[in-house]
């Protein structure tokens, strides 16, 4: 999904980048020891992308996530700390013996 903001150039987040990283109570819990490591969603796509007020949207996954709601300031967050946050993701998924999947 590519997100552009008035200052600054347009940014492309892949699918499953927003799927495991989704702020949904589901991958986040309700604290941070509550975090869940989401395997399995290399080839999960974006099926819709809802409007939320004029502060967020909602993304519909192919794979039926859709709980969570992505503000603007969320989504420059993960766009700021895009390397960063995808790195530390992996090494999870390598701490846990998880894979990305297919």
């Amino acid at each position: 999904m590519t997100v552009l903001f008035a200052d600054a150039e347009p940014a492309t987040l892949t699918a499953e980048m927003l799927r495991v990283l989704s702020p949904s109570a589901e991958v986040q819990g309700h604290a941070p020891e509550q975090r869940v490591t989401v395997p399995g969603k290399r080839s999960v796509t974006i099926v819709r992308v809802d409007p939320v007020g004029n502060y967020a949207v909602r993304i519909v996954f192919s794979d039926g996530h859709q709980s969570g709601i992505f503000t603007w300031l969320y989504l420059h967050e993960l766009i700021m700390g895009k390397e960063e946050k995808w790195q530390g993701y992996l090494e999870e998924l390598q701490e846990k013996g998880l894979s990305r999947g297919d």
